[in-house]
């Protein structure tokens, strides 16, 4: 098979310095031989296209990349954001990595979308946020038009509203999930044009929601970009207290609070979701949300708290329903939110783009599955 010459080889062992990996890690993954690679990176051997490709791949970059004669200038190749929150957390994966380059893509193309078709783009202009905590929840409650009903999907949707994306990784294995094995939950890219919010999909939406705020939190709040696992989400130290504090403020706030009846509580920890099943429905929280409000309000006792804590982690696991592949045409609205979507649906429909690139946009979408996701929006 003909091989390739002219392959800039420096920007291999670039690419594997950047993600922490030997030459021979890189052969393992490329299914290359250690002993061709080597030869190869000491020029004495040039890679196939194939084989060229796969790294190409692994490394999530076009295959001209290698190609470029020119050393890599990482600032050409990882943007601030980017940067900021992999220095937050050096040991994530290549995958996470990859994902997180993968979203500032499509924010890219997004923003190109909109600016062919003459759309104005919502403006991101942040509210100034006081020092307080409670009053900076109450200025972002303002600033996002919330009511006192809300799911996931309005909390996202006000967030949109807004000028922020927010993504959402979908539930099968493909190129938007977050790898099983990472803890993981979500990450904020700030951007002062049009910043990007990420929430892993999690069993249940309330889950979802924290995370989506928390993140909202760090743009808000700190101005940065960030990256959060679980331990962050309940982190009682710094930026992430903040965020924390700041999430539950702006999901339950104060006066959500005096509608729960103390008197009503029940003994057992285990009855606290049906006690609270009703505002937990309305706000599109978790129950641990709400205790968690009512404990730092001084209404609900630290081992009333710790004992529904308990109760709750000795439940089995809840196994993550997969949706009917009859209806992955709605995927990319779960991954991308429904302003993503619109914006290629409607690039698709002024001819600005093919249906081939339209497919690419939404998660590799099939061309049937993608004129079904016309209809629907046509219908909605």
């Amino acid at each position: 098979m003909e091989r390739i010459t002219g392959i800039n080889y420096g920007r291999v062992l670039w690419c594997c310095d950047d993600a922490g990996m030997s030459i021979a890690d890189l052969a393992s993954a490329t299914s290359i031989s250690p002993a061709s690679l080597e030869k190869a990176i000491a020029g004495r051997l040039d890679l196939t296209f194939p084989q060229l490709n796969r790294v190409a791949d692994y490394f999530g970059r076009g295959v001209l990349f290698f190609l470029d004669e020119s050393p890599v200038e990482i600032e050409h190749v990882h943007t601030p954001a980017f940067r900021t929150i992999t220095n937050q957390k050096p040991g994530i994966s290549l995958r996470l990595r990859s994902l997180i380059e993968r979203a500032e893509k499509q924010r890219e193309i997004y923003l190109g979308l909109r600016e062919e078709l003459g759309y104005v783009n919502v403006p991101f202009c942040p509210p100034d946020m006081p020092k307080d905590i409670n009053l900076a929840a109450t200025v972002a409650r303002a600033w996002l038009g919330l009511s006192n009903e809300n799911s996931f999907e309005g909390y996202r949707s006000a967030i949109e509203r807004k000028g922020i994306l927010a993504f959402r990784s979908n539930g099968y294995n493909g190129k938007w999930q977050v790898p099983k094995e990472s803890q993981i939950l979500g990450f904020s890219l700030y951007d002062n044009v049009c910043p990007i919010i990420f929430v892993r999909k999690q069993e249940f939406d309330a889950r979802q929601t924290f995370t989506l705020m928390h993140e909202l939190g760090h743009i808000l709040l700190h101005r940065k970009s960030t990256i959060d696992d679980d331990d962050d989400l309940w982190s009682i130290d710094g930026p992430e207290s903040e965020a924390n504090s700041f999430a539950g403020k702006v999901l339950v706030p104060d006066s959500f609070l005096k509608e729960i009846v103390d008197s009503s509580k029940p003994d057992e920890a285990s009855e606290f979701e049906n006690w609270l099943y009703p505002q937990k429905r309305r706000w599109g929280v978790s129950t641990e949300l709400i205790l968690r409000r009512l404990l730092d309000s001084g209404r609900l006792e630290r081992h009333e708290y710790t004992a529904y804590r308990n109760w709750r982690s000795s439940l089995p696991p809840v196994e993550s329903a997969v949706a009917p592949r009859m209806y992955r045409h709605r995927e990319p609205k779960n991954i991308f939110g429904d302003r993503f979507v619109r914006t290629v649906l409607d690039s698709l429909s002024a001819k600005n783009i093919t249906l081939s690139k339209a497919s690419t946009y939404l998660d590799g979408l099939r061309i049937n599955d993608l004129h079904k996701l016309e209809d629907h929006y046509a219908g909605s």
